[in-house]
């Protein structure tokens, strides 16, 4: 008589947003297969698009995992008692940027980015996984920095600035470095907050 076959419990949610982070840093999205990532996590690639969906969907959830885990770190680095509102701000500012080229954050957010155009899915999620700092960074200047009134343009205004430094850096053009985009960072966000609304 034949032993049953013992099935092979599914990878934890976290082991697989980790996998598809790293594989996606390390390959794009285009060149990364259900097959492939499902081979890497001993599961079925139609196990991964059971959970998931579409390598979208998968991009999205990945984003928002790794989204989650560094807004712990934002929320507790921003709520510090005592702590002076420029000093928080460049806090704010060094979670934001990329840790330098090729951060896998980043080239998530690039990557969904790219493909934001053509989905509806794609742009409502990054809505929502935008949302918090735009927030956290709006509470941020309105706490002593600029008029409340002011805050929210400042907060979206300093965000682009934020944007236009990371992609550089995460894509790794040459000439460009976390330190030189942390000090342009600071240099425009105090001539920002310093500038009539």
């Amino acid at each position: 008589m034949a032993q049953p076959r013992t099935r092979r419990p599914a990878r934890p949610r976290e082991e697989v947003y980790a996998a598809a982070r790293a594989a996606i840093a390390e390959h794009g999205l285009a060149r990364l297969t259900m097959a492939g990532l499902g081979k890497q996590l001993q599961m079925s690639a139609g196990h991964l698009l059971y959970y998931f969906g579409s390598k979208d969907q998968l991009l999205l959830e990945t984003l928002r995992w790794s989204e989650a885990q560094l807004g712990e770190i934002r929320t507790r680095e921003l709520a510090r008692p005592g702590v002076p509102a420029l000093e928080r701000l460049a806090r704010y500012t060094e979670l934001y940027l990329p840790e330098g080229p090729g951060d896998p954050r980043w080239i998530l957010w690039i990557e969904v980015w790219s493909r934001s155009p053509e989905t509806a899915e794609l742009r409502r999620g990054q809505l929502d996984i935008e949302a918090p700092w735009q927030d956290d960074l709006t509470t941020l200047l309105a706490d002593g920095l600029t008029p409340a009134a002011l805050a929210p343009a400042r907060a979206t205004q300093l965000r682009a600035l934020l944007d236009g430094l990371a992609i550089p850096l995460a894509i790794g053009l040459p000439g460009t470095t976390r330190h030189a985009a942390l000090t342009h960072a600071t240099s425009a966000a105090q001539a920002l907050l310093s500038t009539p609304g």
